[in-house]
Parts: C-alpha cells; sequence; structure tokens
C-alpha cells in the first residue's frame, strides 16, 4: 500500500470548524481625502450557525492595526464615504425580539460618537453611492404599490405579511436571478441631499428618481458623478422572444429627468465609471453571442461634451472585470483576468495597457487615492485570502496593511502545471500539493474543473477550497480549459458551443500532466466541479474510467431541460441551439458511466434548477452503467439540500457539504471508510 504522507500540522484546514471560523474579509472604502481606510470582516456568530459581517478601519499607512467601527447583532454592509468623511454603512440593527428586518441607512460621524439613521424605507436600502464632492447620496430599495409613494409601500407590504400572501404576479422576464425570486417589489433609486441631517439631524426626504421603473433596476449597476449632480446606470429594456438587454441612461439627481446615452442594440452594457470631471463615463460593452461566436467584453468611453462613444484600448486581448480613474482623470486602472492572474492594468490614451501589478494575485476593490501616487485594493491568490495592500501605481510595489486578522497557514505549497492541447492550444493551472508530498510518498489527486464556464481558477475561494482537500492529504489540480478567460479571445471561443470537446480533452490533458508528476498516484484520482464545473465533471463520467470517483455540484445533466428553465434562458439560448444540445448532454452518455458519483444540488438553485439533479439521480440509478442493485443498493450518493441555492452559504451546511465529499473521495480514492456526521442521521 502507498505510503500517506504525514501532514503539516496545526493550520485552520486541518479542522473543518476551524477553517469555518477564520474571518473573511470583503469590500473596501476610501475617504474622499485619502486619511480613511474601511473593510468588512465576516466572522461566525455565537451558535456558528451564520456570518455577521463589521466594519473594520485600517491604516492606510501600514503603521497601526486595525479597528472595529461596528458591532451590529445583524452585522453592516455597504461602507460608503460622505464627502466631509462619515462613512455611510446600511444595517437592520434588530432588537432580541425582532429579526429579518430590512436594512436602514446608517451614519457614522467622522468627529466620533454614536451612529445614527439616515434613511429607512420598508423594502430596505440595498445599495448606497455618495458623491465624493457634494452632500448628496443615492440609494436603491424595492417598492411596492401603483403609485410608488412611501405610504403606499408601506400599507402594502404590511397587508402582504398580516394576510401571509407570497403571490407574485409577473408580466415578463425574467422572474428570478440566480438564487432569489424577483418581485414583487420593484427596486427605484432614491436621492437624498445630507445638509439636514448635518444642520439639525433630522433624517434627510429621499426622493424617487425613478417613478414607475418596471423591471429596469433589477440587478442594475451605477455611479453618481463626483458633485452629485448625476447618475449614471445600466437600465434593462425588454426585446422580442423573453429576451432583455442593457443601455445606458442619466439621471439628475435633482429633477429625475432621464436620458439615454448609449443604446446598442448589439450588446450589453453595464458598470459605469464617471471621470472626476463628470466630463466622461467608461463603461462595459458585452457583444451578444450567437451559437457560433462567443461574446466579447470591451470598455468604452461615452463624451457628454460631443456625445460620442469610443473603444477605450482597442485590440486589447483581454476581459475587464472592473475600472477605476486615476484622479486627475488622466487614464484608468483596470482589473483583467491573465493567465491565472488578475493584474492591475495602467491605461492610457494612445497607449498599450501596461501590467502595474506583477505577481500571482488578483486584484479587487481598486480606491485610488486622491494624490494620484497610489491605489489600494485587495489582494488575494490560491496562497492567500483577500487582504487589503496599497500599491504604488508609479513601480507596482505592494504593501501589506495590517488586516483584522492574520492571513493563514496553509498545510501545503501552490505550484503551476502546463501543457499543450492536441491542437497546439497552452493549457494551465494551479496544482495545490500537501506537505510532505514526494516521489516517494505519492498523494491522490483532485481534478476540481471551475464553474461559468467564462471564468477562471485566479483567486481564493471560500466555498470552492482546495487546501481542506490538501489538509487530509490530495493533491487539487485547478485547471483553466478552453472557455476560460485571461488567455484571450481565442481560448474562448475554443470551448464555445462545443462544450464536451476542447474544455475536456484540455481537462484530460492537463490532468495527464499532473499525474506524469513523482508526487501524484497516478492510480487514485478523483474529478469534482460545480455548475459548469459540474456539467463537466457529468461529461467526464459519460467519457472516460479514469477516475476513482466524480462528485459533481449544482450541475447541467439535460441541456435541453436546463435552457428553457434557468432563470436566464435569453442568455443560454444565444449559444444553446438544439442541435448544441444534443452534441453537448451528458445526459445522452449515461449508459457509459461506470464511476460511483456524488450528486449535491440545492432545492433554491435558480440558475441550474433542482430538476436537473432530479434526473441526473434517477438516471444514475436507473440507466447508468452503475445502476442500483435489485434491493435498490447503489455506490452513488445524493446529496441534497432544501433550503441552500446555487451555493451552500449557510456554514453548517457548508461544513456537511465538505464532510460528506471528503468521506465519499476516501471511500472511492482512498479505499479508507471516513465515517459520515451523526448530524445526518445515518
Amino acid at each position: 500500500m502507498t505510503a500517506i504522507p504525514e501532514l503539516h500540522a496545526g493550520t485552520p484546514f486541518d479542522d473543518l470548524d476551524d477553517y469555518l471560523a477564520l474571518g473573511r474579509v470583503g469590500g473596501l472604502a476610501l475617504s474622499a481625502d485619502g486619511r480613511r481606510l474601511v473593510v468588512a470582516q465576516s466572522t461566525l456568530d455565537e451558535k456558528a450557525t451564520k456570518y455577521v459581517t463589521a466594519l473594520w478601519e485600517v491604516d492606510p499607512t501600514g503603521g497601526f492595526a486595525a479597528r472595529r467601527l461596528t458591532r451590529g447583532r445583524s452585522g453592516e454592509s455597504n461602507p460608503t464615504f460622505t464627502s466631509d468623511g462619515d462613512l455611510l454603512f446600511t444595517s437592520s440593527r434588530p432588537t432580541q425580539d425582532e429579526d429579518d428586518l430590512p436594512d436602514d441607512l446608517w451614519r457614522l460621524p467622522a468627529r466620533g460618537g454614536e451612529a445614527v439613521v439616515v434613511a429607512r424605507r420598508g423594502g430596505g436600502i440595498t445599495g448606497v453611492r455618495a458623491a465624493r464632492c457634494a452632500p448628496r447620496v443615492v440609494v436603491t430599495t424595492g417598492v411596492l404599490g401603483r403609485s410608488g409613494e412611501s405610504a403606499d409601500d408601506e400599507r402594502v407590504r404590511t397587508e402582504r405579511k398580516e394576510k401571509k400572501v407570497s403571490a407574485i404576479l409577473h408580466t415578463g422576464y425574467p422572474i428570478r436571478y440566480w438564487d432569489h425570486d424577483l418581485g414583487p417589489d420593484v427596486p427605484h433609486l432614491l436621492s437624498a441631499s445630507l445638509d439636514a441631517l448635518a444642520e439639525n439631524g433630522q433624517e434627510p426626504e429621499l426622493t424617487d428618481l425613478t417613478p414607475m421603473p418596471g423591471p429596469a433596476l433589477r440587478e442594475a449597476n451605477y455611479a453618481l458623478s463626483d458633485d452629485g449632480a448625476f447618475v449614471v446606470t445600466s437600465w434593462t429594456v425588454s426585446g422580442p422572444l423573453a429576451s432583455i438587454r442593457n443601455i445606458l441612461v442619466r439621471i439628475d439627481t435633482e429633477t429625475g429627468a432621464r436620458t439615454i446615452l448609449v443604446d446598442d442594440a448589439d450588446a450589453d452594457l453595464s458598470d459605469p465609471v464617471i471621470s472626476p470631471d463628470g466630463r466622461h463615463v467608461v463603461f462595459m460593452r458585452e457583444s451578444h453571442a450567437t451559437p457560433d461566436s462567443a461574446p466579447r467584453f470591451t470598455l468604452h468611453r461615452y463624451s457628454f461634451d460631443s456625445g460620442t462613444v469610443s473603444e477605450v484600448a482597442p485590440g486589447w486581448d483581454r476581459w475587464a472585470t472592473s475600472v477605476v480613474w486615476l484622479s486627475d482623470g488622466s487614464g484608468l486602472l483596470v482589473t483583467a483576468d491573465d493567465r491565472g492572474r488578475a493584474p492591475i492594468f495602467l491605461l492610457r490614451d494612445g497607449a498599450d495597457p501596461t501590467r502595474v501589478t506583477t505577481d500571482d494575485c488578483a486584484y479587487t476593490d481598486l480606491q485610488v487615492a486622491p494624490d494620484g501616487s497610489t491605489v489600494f485594493a485587495l489582494r488575494a491568490s490560491y496562497a492567500a485570502p483577500p487582504h487589503p495592500v496599497r500599491i504604488d501605481i508609479t513601480s507596482g510595489a505592494v504593501s501589506l496593511l495590517k488586516a483584522p486578522a492574520d492571513l493563514p497557514e496553509l498545510p501545503g505549497t501552490l505550484t503551476e502545471v502546463e501543457t499543450v492541447a492536441a491542437d497546439g492550444a497552452a493549457v494551465r493551472a494551479w496544482l495545490a500539493v500537501p506537505t510532505g508530498a514526494s516521489a516517494h510518498a505519492p498523494v491522490p489527486l483532485a481534478l476540481w474543473v471551475h464553474g461559468g464556464p467564462l471564468g477562471s481558477w485566479n483567486t481564493w475561494s471560500w466555498r470552492w477550497n482546495p487546501w481542506l482537500l490538501v489538509a487530509r492529504g490530495y493533491a487539487v489540480l485547478l485547471p483553466d480549459p478552453a472557455l476560460s478567460t485571461g488567455y484571450g479571445q481565442e481560448f474562448v471561443e475554443r470551448g464555445w458551443g462545443k462544450w464536451g470537446k476542447a474544455p475536456f480533452t484540455d481537462l484530460m490533458a492537463i490532468t495527464d500532466a499532473a499525474v506524469a508528476l513523482p508526487e501524484i498516484d497516478d492510480k487514485r484520482t478523483a474529478a469534482m466541479g460545480g455548475s459548469f464545473g459540474g456539467y463537466m465533471a457529468n461529461w467526464i463520467a459519460g467519457h472516460t474510467d479514469r477516475f476513482k470517483a466524480i462528485v459533481t455540484h449544482a450541475s447541467l445533466w439535460a441541456l435541453d431541460q436546463f435552457g428553457p428553465t434557468t432563470d436566464a434562458a435569453w442568455y443560454w439560448q444565444r449559444e444553446m441551439t438544439p442541435e448544441m444540445a444534443v452534441e453537448n448532454s451528458p445526459h445522452l452518455y449515461v449508459a457509459d458511466i461506470v464511476t460511483p458519483m456524488l450528486v449535491i444540488h440545492g432545492d433554491k438553485d435558480f440558475r441550474v434548477p433542482i430538476g436537473d439533479g432530479l434526473r441526473l439521480w434517477f438516471e444514475l440509478l436507473s440507466e447508468s452503467g452503475l445502476p442500483a442493485d435489485d434491493e435498490g443498493r447503489t455506490e452513488h450518493r445524493f446529496l441534497y439540500f432544501p433550503d441552500e441555492n446555487h451555493w451552500i452559504l449557510t456554514p453548517q451546511n457548508a461544513k456537511v457539504w465538505y464532510q460528506v465529499v471528503l468521506s465519499f473521495l476516501s471511500e472511492h480514492v482512498r479505499g479508507e471508510d471516513v465515517a459520515l456526521p451523526e448530524i445526518l442521521g445515518r
């Protein structure tokens, strides 16, 4: 029997409870004067059944330890600084007798003192933008009632609650999004001046900028100009055959006057970012895909002076994931996926994009300092979870700031694997290997396929964390096959409409390269994935018997069923023609599946509806090459979560997820029995 390497003891990944207890940083806000930096950190509550987020102040110079600012029982989110340096945030602040209350907008004065409520609505405050140079705030809230007035909203909400009415009447599409129902309320943008609060402590009056918007602001993203004079937002319009698309509009914050800025029939427009002088707005353009052509993401700029649109960095073969202006408006800082990383790039007119950061990390939440020399960000990679850093824009030097918690020690090392596919394309992956693995003590391998499919294994994931497997003696391979972002448009096109071809052969090629390493045991391997990664796990199961076990989470099984029932059917039908569905549907190969499979699905999953999981389970037991026996016994397993969605979010359910996955892998890959948790009742 192959020896199992001695694991590196004492890391938080050795025990699931220790892992769940790690603080999770996300969100970053910088004051207009650059002197204050705030992050949000989520930690377990006393019962370890949910995460509660608190706001912490981080020293921008890196000299002092982080200081906790908020301690609400339900947590705080959406940190945003006002022009005078006060901190806005959203929180419900329930009492011991109340729970599940909507979030109000709160203000924590820069001069000290207790937080006070700025605004409250029955639908809660779900988004906040504050002007950098004026006492103006714009918020998002859901509104019920025909008039859109606050009084009508409260009356209808109260009546629905008291009469226990949950019905939603739809007149258009979509009706769901990822993990939640759309409606019955409708998102509105509300505007307020903060002068009244500053002068007499009164809550400012919220003015509805978007009366009767219909579905236009569902899942919208918007920006507020530095002077607070106007908003630029994405605006959803309905099209033929239950389709929707997004245009860009400008809304005056005093009058609510709305003007269409850019309407492109062949693309969706999103993520507007207004220049400091208010003369330009940069936005993302996603071209509409066709069955034969993948979408293309490009940056464009609209000029208010001329009313013209021009492409930013034409010919750049990367997809921007976020954009901020330099403080003087002379250029842009952009993040983009790039070969398993997500660095920061500098874009200036007439010049090629230049890379600012050169490490193996992914950057998010960029905040440019007023003097333009520095940008603050959250940095992460598969070697470290998100943490705040300061970056010199000229040199690219990165300085680690003092976060609310130290970075966790890892139970292994991270390296890269590369190979060449049959068509000559280069394919790469991250490989996490346990401490102690060697040619004398090779370890089993878990191939973990990312979701998307337009995505990349380039940053830390609390939900899909390889180190929990590494701590138990597995090497974990995190590949970027065809359709992955960060390798250029051609690499995406290789897999577009052909999910079962290049993505599959790329995965097999990179697995071959990994198992050829002396520290990997090529006889003990497993494959796993979620969402599109679950689709690939299903496809792998029907096309090879090389793996000892397969874990498929929230997976697409029958494409003809998935297409019309997912929450965004119009989007998937651009690629998923009837012919494509037949050529690439895993369910047509169920008879060829001879590998034990662990199927996992949440009932509240709207992106990949539960029907796919139920059909997969039934067909595995009745039609696969490894069916249930005459007494109904099977090597397959189905882990079902009645109250979870596409992701398994509650801490204890996430713990069960990993426990069952690890038990299943131990049984079939390592030939060892690992007891299931008693809480499952088995």
